[in-house]
Protein backbone atom coordinates (compact mmCIF):
# COMPACT_ATOMS: atom_id res chain seq x y z
CA UNK A 1 0.00 0.00 0.00
CA UNK A 2 2.70 2.63 0.83
CA UNK A 3 4.50 1.67 -2.40
CA UNK A 4 1.36 2.19 -4.50
CA UNK A 5 0.51 5.41 -2.71
CA UNK A 6 4.00 6.82 -3.14
CA UNK A 7 4.04 5.85 -6.82
CA UNK A 8 0.71 7.59 -7.40
CA UNK A 9 1.86 10.71 -5.57
CA UNK A 10 5.06 10.86 -7.60
CA UNK A 11 3.06 10.68 -10.83
CA UNK A 12 0.80 13.50 -9.61
CA UNK A 13 3.79 15.65 -8.70
CA UNK A 14 5.34 15.14 -12.14
CA UNK A 15 3.02 17.73 -13.60
CA UNK A 16 3.04 21.48 -13.93
CA UNK A 17 0.36 23.79 -12.59
CA UNK A 18 -1.05 26.10 -15.21
CA UNK A 19 -0.95 29.08 -12.83
CA UNK A 20 2.78 28.59 -12.23
CA UNK A 21 3.60 28.36 -15.93
CA UNK A 22 1.40 31.33 -16.83
CA UNK A 23 3.02 33.48 -14.17
CA UNK A 24 6.47 32.69 -15.60
CA UNK A 25 5.26 33.30 -19.16
CA UNK A 26 3.76 36.68 -18.24
CA UNK A 27 7.12 37.67 -16.73
CA UNK A 28 8.84 36.58 -19.93
CA UNK A 29 6.36 38.51 -22.10
CA UNK A 30 6.81 41.65 -20.00
CA UNK A 31 10.60 41.35 -20.16
CA UNK A 32 10.61 40.80 -23.93
CA UNK A 33 8.32 43.76 -24.56
CA UNK A 34 10.38 46.08 -22.35
CA UNK A 35 13.66 45.06 -24.03
CA UNK A 36 12.20 45.60 -27.52
CA UNK A 37 10.87 49.06 -26.63
CA UNK A 38 14.12 50.13 -24.91
CA UNK A 39 16.34 48.91 -27.76
CA UNK A 40 14.19 50.44 -30.50
CA UNK A 41 12.99 53.66 -28.90
CA UNK A 42 15.49 54.17 -26.07
CA UNK A 43 18.72 53.38 -27.89
CA UNK A 44 17.40 54.06 -31.35
CA UNK A 45 18.94 50.88 -32.74
CA UNK A 46 17.52 49.40 -35.98
CA UNK A 47 15.21 46.49 -35.25
CA UNK A 48 12.27 44.89 -37.13
CA UNK A 49 10.06 45.98 -34.28
CA UNK A 50 6.80 44.97 -35.95
CA UNK A 51 7.82 41.34 -36.32
CA UNK A 52 9.31 41.30 -32.85
CA UNK A 53 6.15 42.67 -31.23
CA UNK A 54 4.09 40.21 -33.28
CA UNK A 55 6.09 37.33 -31.77
CA UNK A 56 5.45 38.72 -28.29
CA UNK A 57 1.77 39.18 -29.17
CA UNK A 58 1.44 35.50 -30.05
CA UNK A 59 2.69 34.64 -26.55
CA UNK A 60 0.16 37.02 -25.04
CA UNK A 61 -2.62 35.45 -27.09
CA UNK A 62 -1.57 31.97 -25.94
CA UNK A 63 -1.57 33.04 -22.28
CA UNK A 64 -5.06 34.48 -22.57
CA UNK A 65 -6.34 31.40 -24.44
CA UNK A 66 -4.93 29.06 -21.77
CA UNK A 67 -6.46 31.12 -18.99
CA UNK A 68 -9.89 31.08 -20.65
CA UNK A 69 -9.79 27.37 -21.48
CA UNK A 70 -8.62 25.91 -18.16
CA UNK A 71 -9.56 26.56 -14.51
CA UNK A 72 -7.07 28.13 -12.13
CA UNK A 73 -6.05 24.87 -10.42
CA UNK A 74 -5.60 22.91 -13.65
CA UNK A 75 -2.52 20.71 -13.88
CA UNK A 76 -1.12 20.39 -17.36
CA UNK A 77 -0.40 16.96 -18.75
CA UNK A 78 3.17 16.24 -19.79
CA UNK A 79 2.22 16.66 -23.45
CA UNK A 80 0.48 19.99 -22.84
CA UNK A 81 3.33 21.38 -20.76
CA UNK A 82 5.96 20.17 -23.23
CA UNK A 83 4.06 21.74 -26.15
CA UNK A 84 3.86 25.13 -24.40
CA UNK A 85 7.55 25.04 -23.44
CA UNK A 86 8.49 24.00 -26.98
CA UNK A 87 6.50 27.00 -28.28
CA UNK A 88 8.46 29.25 -25.91
CA UNK A 89 11.75 27.91 -27.28
CA UNK A 90 10.66 28.51 -30.89
CA UNK A 91 9.32 31.96 -30.03
CA UNK A 92 12.63 32.89 -28.39
CA UNK A 93 14.49 31.57 -31.42
CA UNK A 94 12.34 33.83 -33.65
CA UNK A 95 13.14 36.88 -31.51
CA UNK A 96 16.85 36.02 -31.60
CA UNK A 97 16.69 35.57 -35.37
CA UNK A 98 15.36 39.12 -35.61
CA UNK A 99 17.99 40.51 -33.24
CA UNK A 100 21.44 39.04 -33.87
CA UNK A 101 21.15 35.31 -33.14
CA UNK A 102 23.75 34.06 -30.67
CA UNK A 103 25.42 37.46 -30.75
CA UNK A 104 22.48 38.61 -28.63
CA UNK A 105 23.26 38.15 -24.90
CA UNK A 106 19.64 37.10 -24.29
CA UNK A 107 20.43 33.81 -26.07
CA UNK A 108 21.08 32.37 -22.61
CA UNK A 109 17.30 32.39 -22.07
CA UNK A 110 17.21 29.10 -23.99
CA UNK A 111 17.99 27.63 -20.58
CA UNK A 112 14.67 28.74 -19.01
CA UNK A 113 12.21 26.27 -20.61
CA UNK A 114 14.64 23.39 -20.11
CA UNK A 115 15.09 24.30 -16.44
CA UNK A 116 11.31 24.43 -15.91
CA UNK A 117 10.94 21.02 -17.56
CA UNK A 118 13.75 19.50 -15.51
CA UNK A 119 12.12 20.54 -12.25
CA UNK A 120 8.57 19.42 -13.05
CA UNK A 121 8.42 17.02 -16.01
CA UNK A 122 9.86 13.56 -16.77
CA UNK A 123 13.51 13.35 -17.89
CA UNK A 124 12.57 12.22 -21.41
CA UNK A 125 10.55 15.41 -21.94
CA UNK A 126 13.46 17.50 -20.71
CA UNK A 127 15.83 15.77 -23.14
CA UNK A 128 13.53 16.46 -26.07
CA UNK A 129 13.15 20.12 -25.12
CA UNK A 130 16.90 20.43 -24.62
CA UNK A 131 17.57 19.02 -28.09
CA UNK A 132 15.01 21.42 -29.57
CA UNK A 133 16.69 24.36 -27.84
CA UNK A 134 20.13 23.33 -29.09
CA UNK A 135 18.85 22.92 -32.67
CA UNK A 136 17.16 26.33 -32.54
CA UNK A 137 20.34 27.88 -31.14
CA UNK A 138 22.36 26.29 -33.95
CA UNK A 139 19.92 27.62 -36.58
CA UNK A 140 19.91 31.21 -35.29
CA UNK A 141 23.69 31.09 -35.02
CA UNK A 142 23.89 30.33 -38.74
CA UNK A 143 20.97 32.48 -39.96
CA UNK A 144 19.92 35.73 -38.30
CA UNK A 145 19.35 39.44 -38.79
CA UNK A 146 22.14 41.83 -37.72
CA UNK A 147 22.49 42.57 -34.05
CA UNK A 148 20.81 45.92 -33.23
CA UNK A 149 23.70 48.33 -32.73
CA UNK A 150 24.81 51.84 -33.48
CA UNK A 151 25.08 52.37 -37.26
CA UNK A 152 28.40 54.22 -37.06
CA UNK A 153 30.17 51.35 -35.23
CA UNK A 154 28.43 48.03 -36.03
CA UNK A 155 29.31 45.06 -33.82
CA UNK A 156 30.52 41.96 -35.64
CA UNK A 157 31.38 38.91 -33.54
CA UNK A 158 33.47 36.15 -35.16
CA UNK A 159 31.93 32.73 -35.85
CA UNK A 160 34.30 31.13 -33.35
CA UNK A 161 32.82 33.31 -30.60
CA UNK A 162 29.30 32.28 -31.60
CA UNK A 163 30.37 28.64 -31.55
CA UNK A 164 31.65 29.22 -28.01
CA UNK A 165 28.32 30.73 -27.01
CA UNK A 166 26.48 27.69 -28.43
CA UNK A 167 28.81 25.36 -26.52
CA UNK A 168 28.29 27.37 -23.33
CA UNK A 169 24.52 27.07 -23.75
CA UNK A 170 24.87 23.31 -24.27
CA UNK A 171 27.06 22.84 -21.18
CA UNK A 172 24.92 25.10 -19.00
CA UNK A 173 21.75 23.35 -20.19
CA UNK A 174 23.21 19.94 -19.38
CA UNK A 175 24.54 20.88 -15.96
CA UNK A 176 21.58 23.00 -14.82
CA UNK A 177 19.05 20.50 -16.21
CA UNK A 178 20.58 17.52 -14.43
CA UNK A 179 21.00 19.47 -11.20
CA UNK A 180 17.42 20.80 -11.24
CA UNK A 181 16.04 17.33 -11.97
CA UNK A 182 18.06 15.73 -9.15
CA UNK A 183 17.02 18.33 -6.59
CA UNK A 184 13.36 18.17 -7.62
CA UNK A 185 13.38 14.35 -7.61
CA UNK A 186 14.93 14.18 -4.13
CA UNK A 187 12.32 16.66 -2.89
CA UNK A 188 9.49 14.61 -4.42
CA UNK A 189 10.82 11.38 -2.93
CA UNK A 190 11.23 12.92 0.52
CA UNK A 191 7.73 14.40 0.42
CA UNK A 192 6.21 11.06 -0.66
CA UNK A 193 8.09 9.15 2.02
CA UNK A 194 7.11 11.60 4.75
CA UNK A 195 3.48 11.28 3.64
CA UNK A 196 3.79 7.51 3.95
CA UNK A 197 5.33 7.97 7.42
CA UNK A 198 2.40 10.14 8.48
CA UNK A 199 -0.05 7.49 7.29
CA UNK A 200 1.80 4.75 9.18
CA UNK A 201 1.89 6.86 12.34
CA UNK A 202 -1.83 7.61 12.05
CA UNK A 203 -2.54 3.90 11.67
CA UNK A 204 -0.39 3.05 14.69
CA UNK A 205 -2.10 5.73 16.76
CA UNK A 206 -5.47 4.35 15.71
CA UNK A 207 -4.47 0.81 16.69
CA UNK A 208 -3.05 2.05 19.98
CA UNK A 209 -6.29 3.90 20.70
CA UNK A 210 -8.27 0.69 20.28
CA UNK A 211 -6.91 -0.65 23.57
CA UNK A 212 -8.15 2.46 25.34
CA UNK A 213 -11.53 2.25 23.69
CA UNK A 214 -11.82 -1.42 24.67
CA UNK A 215 -10.97 -0.67 28.30
CA UNK A 216 -13.41 2.25 28.37
CA UNK A 217 -16.15 0.10 26.82
CA UNK A 218 -15.50 -2.66 29.36
CA UNK A 219 -15.75 -0.15 32.20
CA UNK A 220 -19.00 1.34 30.91
CA UNK A 221 -20.61 -2.05 30.22
CA UNK A 222 -19.60 -3.53 33.55
CA UNK A 223 -22.41 -1.93 35.60
CA UNK A 224 -25.40 -2.83 33.36
CA UNK A 225 -24.01 -6.33 32.89
CA UNK A 226 -23.75 -6.80 36.66
CA UNK A 227 -27.37 -5.68 36.96
CA UNK A 228 -28.43 -8.23 34.34
CA UNK A 229 -26.57 -11.00 36.18
CA UNK A 230 -28.19 -10.03 39.50
CA UNK A 231 -31.69 -9.98 38.01
CA UNK A 232 -31.09 -13.38 36.38
CA UNK A 233 -30.05 -14.88 39.73
CA UNK A 234 -33.12 -13.42 41.49
CA UNK A 235 -35.42 -14.81 38.80
CA UNK A 236 -33.83 -18.25 39.17
CA UNK A 237 -34.59 -18.20 42.89
CA UNK A 238 -38.17 -17.04 42.44
CA UNK A 239 -39.21 -19.29 39.51
CA UNK A 240 -39.54 -23.08 39.77
CA UNK A 241 -36.35 -25.01 39.05
CA UNK A 242 -38.12 -27.16 36.46
CA UNK A 243 -40.37 -24.44 35.09
CA UNK A 244 -40.70 -23.56 31.40
CA UNK A 245 -38.26 -20.63 31.73
CA UNK A 246 -35.59 -22.37 33.80
CA UNK A 247 -33.36 -23.22 30.84
CA UNK A 248 -33.62 -19.70 29.45
CA UNK A 249 -32.67 -18.17 32.79
CA UNK A 250 -29.76 -20.58 33.19
CA UNK A 251 -28.54 -19.66 29.67
CA UNK A 252 -28.93 -15.96 30.45
CA UNK A 253 -26.84 -16.31 33.62
CA UNK A 254 -24.13 -18.32 31.83
CA UNK A 255 -23.91 -15.84 28.99
CA UNK A 256 -23.76 -12.89 31.39
CA UNK A 257 -20.88 -14.62 33.22
CA UNK A 258 -19.19 -15.17 29.87
CA UNK A 259 -19.60 -11.49 29.02
CA UNK A 260 -18.06 -10.56 32.36
CA UNK A 261 -15.03 -12.71 31.59
CA UNK A 262 -14.64 -11.06 28.19
CA UNK A 263 -14.90 -7.61 29.72
CA UNK A 264 -12.34 -8.60 32.34
CA UNK A 265 -9.90 -9.47 29.55
CA UNK A 266 -10.60 -6.20 27.77
CA UNK A 267 -10.04 -4.28 30.97
CA UNK A 268 -6.69 -5.99 31.48
CA UNK A 269 -5.36 -5.16 27.97
CA UNK A 270 -1.93 -3.69 28.37
CA UNK A 271 -1.89 -4.25 32.14
CA UNK A 272 -0.79 -7.89 32.43
CA UNK A 273 2.87 -7.02 31.96
CA UNK A 274 2.87 -3.23 32.18
CA UNK A 275 0.60 -0.26 32.84
CA UNK A 276 -1.73 0.73 30.08
CA UNK A 277 -0.27 4.12 29.17
CA UNK A 278 3.36 3.93 30.37
CA UNK A 279 5.88 1.21 31.03
CA UNK A 280 9.59 0.53 31.68
CA UNK A 281 11.67 0.50 28.52
CA UNK A 282 12.45 -3.21 28.91
CA UNK A 283 8.73 -4.05 28.93
CA UNK A 284 8.14 -1.85 25.92
CA UNK A 285 10.84 -3.76 24.03
CA UNK A 286 9.33 -7.06 25.17
CA UNK A 287 6.00 -5.95 23.74
CA UNK A 288 7.64 -4.95 20.45
CA UNK A 289 9.70 -8.14 20.18
CA UNK A 290 6.94 -10.60 21.14
CA UNK A 291 5.31 -10.98 17.68
CA UNK A 292 8.69 -11.67 16.04
CA UNK A 293 9.55 -14.59 18.32
CA UNK A 294 7.16 -16.77 16.33
CA UNK A 295 9.28 -16.59 13.15
CA UNK A 296 11.93 -19.16 14.07
CA UNK A 297 14.58 -16.69 15.23
CA UNK A 298 15.38 -16.14 18.90
CA UNK A 299 14.91 -12.56 20.05
CA UNK A 300 16.75 -11.93 23.32
CA UNK A 301 16.39 -8.78 25.44
CA UNK A 302 19.46 -7.86 27.52
CA UNK A 303 19.15 -5.33 30.31
CA UNK A 304 21.20 -4.28 33.35
CA UNK A 305 20.71 -6.35 36.48
CA UNK A 306 19.93 -3.24 38.54
CA UNK A 307 16.59 -1.96 37.25
CA UNK A 308 15.90 0.51 40.05
CA UNK A 309 16.71 3.47 37.79
CA UNK A 310 15.16 2.04 34.63
CA UNK A 311 13.54 4.72 32.44
CA UNK A 312 9.74 4.79 32.34
CA UNK A 313 8.38 5.60 28.87
CA UNK A 314 5.06 6.82 27.60
CA UNK A 315 3.52 4.19 25.30
CA UNK A 316 4.10 6.03 22.02
CA UNK A 317 2.81 4.59 18.71
CA UNK A 318 5.64 6.14 16.72
CA UNK A 319 8.24 4.71 19.08
CA UNK A 320 6.58 1.29 19.00
CA UNK A 321 6.49 1.23 15.19
CA UNK A 322 10.05 2.49 14.80
CA UNK A 323 11.56 -0.05 17.20
CA UNK A 324 9.32 -2.79 15.81
CA UNK A 325 10.51 -2.12 12.26
CA UNK A 326 14.18 -2.24 13.29
CA UNK A 327 13.66 -5.55 15.12
CA UNK A 328 11.54 -6.96 12.29
CA UNK A 329 14.26 -6.20 9.72
CA UNK A 330 16.86 -7.84 11.98
CA UNK A 331 14.70 -10.97 12.40
CA UNK A 332 14.04 -11.14 8.65
CA UNK A 333 17.64 -11.92 7.75
CA UNK A 334 19.12 -13.20 11.04
CA UNK A 335 20.34 -16.80 10.97
CA UNK A 336 19.63 -17.80 14.57
CA UNK A 337 19.40 -14.90 17.00
CA UNK A 338 18.71 -11.19 17.41
CA UNK A 339 19.98 -9.50 20.56
CA UNK A 340 18.32 -6.29 21.75
CA UNK A 341 20.36 -4.70 24.52
CA UNK A 342 19.34 -1.74 26.69
CA UNK A 343 21.72 0.53 28.55
CA UNK A 344 20.92 3.67 30.48
CA UNK A 345 22.69 6.33 32.50
CA UNK A 346 21.32 9.41 34.27
CA UNK A 347 21.82 11.24 30.97
CA UNK A 348 21.35 8.75 28.10
CA UNK A 349 19.29 5.75 27.00
CA UNK A 350 20.71 3.47 24.29
CA UNK A 351 19.02 0.54 22.54
CA UNK A 352 21.20 -1.66 20.33
CA UNK A 353 19.82 -4.28 17.92
CA UNK A 354 22.37 -6.85 16.73
CA UNK A 355 21.73 -9.79 14.40
CA UNK A 356 23.88 -12.63 13.05
CA UNK A 357 22.81 -12.28 9.40
CA UNK A 358 24.86 -11.23 6.35
CA UNK A 359 25.01 -7.60 7.45
CA UNK A 360 24.30 -4.52 5.40
CA UNK A 361 25.58 -4.48 1.85
CA UNK A 362 28.45 -1.96 1.66
CA UNK A 363 26.67 -0.16 -1.19
CA UNK A 364 23.76 0.59 1.18
CA UNK A 365 25.56 1.65 4.36
CA UNK A 366 25.84 5.25 3.23
CA UNK A 367 22.26 5.37 1.92
CA UNK A 368 20.18 3.71 4.62
CA UNK A 369 17.69 6.12 6.08
CA UNK A 370 16.98 7.74 2.72
CA UNK A 371 13.65 6.98 1.04
CA UNK A 372 13.29 4.73 -2.00
CA UNK A 373 16.36 2.56 -1.67
CA UNK A 374 16.64 -1.15 -0.91
CA UNK A 375 16.52 -1.66 2.85
CA UNK A 376 14.36 -4.62 3.86
CA UNK A 377 15.80 -8.09 4.42
CA UNK A 378 15.18 -9.74 1.06
CA UNK A 379 15.78 -6.49 -0.80
CA UNK A 380 19.05 -6.02 1.08
CA UNK A 381 20.22 -9.46 -0.10
CA UNK A 382 19.29 -8.44 -3.65
CA UNK A 383 21.27 -5.25 -3.22
CA UNK A 384 24.30 -7.26 -2.15
CA UNK A 385 24.07 -8.92 -5.55
CA UNK A 386 23.79 -5.55 -7.27
CA UNK A 387 20.01 -5.13 -7.40
CA UNK A 388 18.91 -1.84 -5.85
CA UNK A 389 15.31 -1.90 -7.01
CA UNK A 390 13.68 -1.81 -3.56
CA UNK A 391 12.03 1.14 -1.90
CA UNK A 392 13.52 1.23 1.61
CA UNK A 393 10.44 3.10 2.85
CA UNK A 394 10.09 0.95 5.99
CA UNK A 395 13.50 1.86 7.35
CA UNK A 396 13.04 5.50 6.38
CA UNK A 397 9.71 5.65 8.22
CA UNK A 398 11.18 3.93 11.28
CA UNK A 399 14.14 6.33 11.30
CA UNK A 400 11.86 9.34 10.91
CA UNK A 401 9.56 8.30 13.76
CA UNK A 402 12.44 7.46 16.09
CA UNK A 403 14.10 10.79 15.36
CA UNK A 404 10.82 12.53 16.13
CA UNK A 405 10.98 10.94 19.57
CA UNK A 406 14.44 12.50 20.03
CA UNK A 407 16.50 9.46 19.02
CA UNK A 408 19.60 9.31 16.83
CA UNK A 409 20.38 6.21 14.72
CA UNK A 410 23.80 4.83 13.85
CA UNK A 411 24.16 1.86 11.50
CA UNK A 412 27.14 -0.46 11.06
CA UNK A 413 28.23 -4.03 10.42
CA UNK A 414 29.83 -6.26 13.03
CA UNK A 415 33.60 -6.55 12.95
CA UNK A 416 34.90 -9.75 11.25
CA UNK A 417 35.11 -12.64 11.96
CA UNK A 418 31.63 -11.92 13.37
CA UNK A 419 28.91 -11.17 10.85
CA UNK A 420 25.67 -9.28 11.07
CA UNK A 421 24.30 -5.77 11.36
CA UNK A 422 24.21 -3.32 14.26
CA UNK A 423 21.58 -0.62 14.65
CA UNK A 424 22.01 1.66 17.65
CA UNK A 425 19.40 4.19 18.79
CA UNK A 426 20.34 6.73 21.44
CA UNK A 427 18.20 9.29 23.26
CA UNK A 428 18.76 11.92 25.87
CA UNK A 429 16.95 10.51 28.86
CA UNK A 430 15.20 13.82 29.51
CA UNK A 431 13.59 13.78 26.04
CA UNK A 432 12.37 10.18 26.29
CA UNK A 433 11.39 9.48 29.88
CA UNK A 434 8.05 10.29 31.54
CA UNK A 435 8.37 13.12 34.04
CA UNK A 436 9.51 11.69 37.43
CA UNK A 437 6.47 13.14 39.15
CA UNK A 438 4.17 11.03 36.98
CA UNK A 439 6.43 8.05 36.36
CA UNK A 440 5.38 5.89 39.30
CA UNK A 441 3.69 2.75 38.06
CA UNK A 442 0.19 2.10 39.35
CA UNK A 443 -0.22 -1.02 41.44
Amino acid sequence: MPKLLASTQRMERRSLRLDTLLMLRWLAVAGQAIVIVVVYHGFGYPLPVGWALAAVGISIWLNVALRLKYPNAHRLSNTEAATILAFDIVQLALLLYLSGGLENPFALLFLAPVLISASALPPSTTVYLGLLALVCALVVAAVHQPLPWAADSPLRLPPLYQAGVWLAIFLAMSFVGVYAWQVAEETRQLTDALTAAELVLAREQHLSALDGLAAAAAHELGTPLATIATVAKELERELPAEGPHADDLRLLREQSNRCREILKKLTSLGSDEAPFDRMPISMLLEEVAAPHRLLGVAVRIERPADRSTEPILQRNPGLLYGLGNIIENAVDYAEREVVVSIRWTPRDVVVTVVDDGPGFAPVLLGKLGEPYITASSQERKKAAAGDESGLGLGFFIAKTLLERSGGMLTIANRVPPEHGAIVRIGWLRSSLEVEPATAALPS
